[in-house]
């Protein structure tokens, strides 16, 4: 009974018995409910089935955790909250630029105009809550910047081509979009090059707009610099480079050169071929 997953545990230790239920085995099927009457694990056949399913939920809750904690996920909560704080210093910033107008002769607007109001110092209750709040884009604002070293730093650790192809922060937006690096790297070429267009992309399948050509994808360089005829070209090439790059950095971790120095040179193709059209 060496392989019974409660054999000589104490019935009480939960978290024993849940590691033995993630990581054992046995050879074969048995009455695993007698036996463990029998060895005294249990008093009866429902006992075992209350102290397997404590186990099992212990089990899973500890697979949750330990998921969550992975270099993919942080990096989803990292570019998310980056977002975040964007979005939210920009608008907090646009309140501040209209608060302080009337206030203060000159103010600027934007977050860099809030952070000239930050820098004021209020002469009456109303100036110190405008210049308090001002305070508070420039928090959001130096947050959102920490948030983008943090991802610059991590991205090339968790995943090496796709950060390489695509920059980290661009890297970070397609594993989040995605719902994490496994789910990217069995995601197909042409699903990745429209992640971020979700919106788009329904229009067009209940008839009311053209097929999206790219999604997030379009602030790459090699598809936003490349001539509008030839986007979509552009957009597919990247887009089956970083689909080959996510299945390398989830199911081996390691560099591969060799795929950006393929997309550089279709790109160097087919930005030629827009070249040669133009010269006709």
């Amino acid at each position: 009974m060496s392989d019974a997953w409660f054999a000589g545990l104490d019935p009480d230790d939960t978290e024993s018995a849940a590691a033995r239920v993630r990581e054992g085995r046995a050879d074969a099927p048995d009455d695993w409910p007698g036996r463990a009457v029998d060895a005294g694990f249990a008093g009866d056949t429902d006992d075992y089935y209350d102290r397997l399913k404590a186990a099992t939920t212990a089990a899973a809750e500890a697979a949750v955790r330990e998921a969550e904690r992975a270099g993919d996920r942080q990096l989803i909560h990292a570019v998310r909250a980056m977002d975040d704080c964007d979005r939210t210093a920009n608008e907090l910033a646009e309140r501040v630029g209209e608060w302080a107008g009337s206030l203060f002769e000159g103010a600027g607007t934007g977050v860099e105009g809030a952070r000239a109001v930050a820098e004021r110092d209020p002469d009456e209750p109303t100036e110190r809550r405008v210049v308090s709040l001002a305070e508070r884009v420039v928090d959001l604002d130096d947050e959102a910047a920490d948030l983008r070293a943090y991802i610059e730093r991590t991205a090339p650790e968790v995943a090496p081509n796709l950060s390489a192809l695509a920059g980290p922060v661009l890297a970070a937006r397609l594993v989040a979009l995605a719902g994490g690096l496994e789910s990217l790297a069995k995601k197909p070429s042409g699903t990745i090059q429209v992640l971020g267009a979700e919106d788009a992309l329904f229009a067009h399948l209940r008839g009311r707009a053209p097929s999206p050509k790219h999604g997030v994808i379009f602030t790459h360089e090699y598809v936003r610099g490349t001539r509008p005829d030839d986007r979509g070209s552009a957009a597919r090439a990247l887009a089956g480079k970083l689909a080959i790059a996510a299945r390398g950095d989830h199911y081996t971790g390691e560099y591969n050169p060799e795929i950006e120095r393929q997309l550089d040179e279709r790109m160097a193709t087919i930005r030629a071929r827009a070249e040669g059209e133009d010269d006709e």
